[in-house]
């Protein structure tokens, strides 16, 4: 009696454990077949990318809405600044009649924050190494550079005070540190997983707009505000391409 109770103990442990390491293969088995989850979309990447698509438009759209309430105005023969003037007098041979150019200078001073609040989560999210660093630096030299175009317009006032000197300072700032942080981001932005296509779109535009702001020193050919336009337009452009491929890389899943 006993002895059979001992095999039919046996019997059932031996069975149990039989079936307890079937189930733990077929578990084993069932989680090589189940695709691993995809991560999370990175906040940050997404939040930059949406706010250098905003930076470029936001720009783009106050300038049209201060150039149509100022009469005359030409995109070729005056300068963007000419926009944020407050004052309506004759300057440098350009009659200046800009009707709203708070407009303007909300354009200049928005989009350099838009863009360096940008940079600032972009470069967190990818981590500070040398170019993100050189990256930032020359963001935060765009923004001081156009937030000043903003604050001190370019105008007669101005000029007879000797502050237009913080008006020229500026412009330079923001045009050359735009462009040289368009052309450094080919490296500052390779960690976010961008293909080498699309990161060496930033050296190309920001070539061109270096190009653009030495014909506009010169007065070469056509007139200023066509060079202006070249010097900033590139930049903006780059930025907006930029906000699209940052937008791209946070919505598609990581390699596996």
């Amino acid at each position: 009696m006993g002895e059979n109770l001992l095999h039919t103990d046996v019997t059932v442990i031996g069975a149990s454990g039989a079936q307890a390491g079937e189930n733990e293969c077929m578990r084993v088995h069932d989680s090589r077949e189940l695709p691993a989850p995809s991560p999370a979309v990175p906040p940050l990447l997404r939040a930059a990318g949406i706010l250098w698509v905003l930076a470029p438009l936001w720009y783009l759209l106050c300038e049209a809405v201060a150039a149509a309430a100022f009469p005359g105005y030409d995109y070729a023969r005056f300068y963007i600044s000419d926009l944020g003037v407050p004052e309506h007098a004759e300057f440098q041979g350009r009659m200046l009649e800009s009707s709203l150019p708070a407009v303007m200078n909300a354009g200049f001073i928005g989009t350099g924050l838009f863009f360096l609040l940008g940079a600032i989560l972009v470069i967190s999210w990818l981590g500070l190494r040398g170019p993100g660093i050189a990256f930032l630096i020359l963001a935060a030299v765009h923004t001081a550079g156009i937030v000043f175009v903003g604050l001190v317009p370019g105008s007669p006032t101005n000029a007879r005070l000797g502050w237009i000197t913080i008006h020229a300072l500026g412009a330079v700032a923001a045009i050359g540190a735009g462009n040289a942080a368009a052309i450094v981001s080919r490296w500052a932005l390779a960690p976010a997983g961008l293909s080498r296509r699309t990161l060496w779109v930033g050296p190309v535009l920001g070539f061109a707009g270096f190009v653009s702001a030495v014909l506009l020193s010169l007065h070469a050919g056509l007139p200023d505000g066509v060079w202006e336009r070249g010097a900033v337009y590139a930049f903006l452009l780059w930025q907006l391409l930029a906000g699209l491929m940052l937008l791209r890389a946070a919505s598609s899943p990581a390699p596996r």
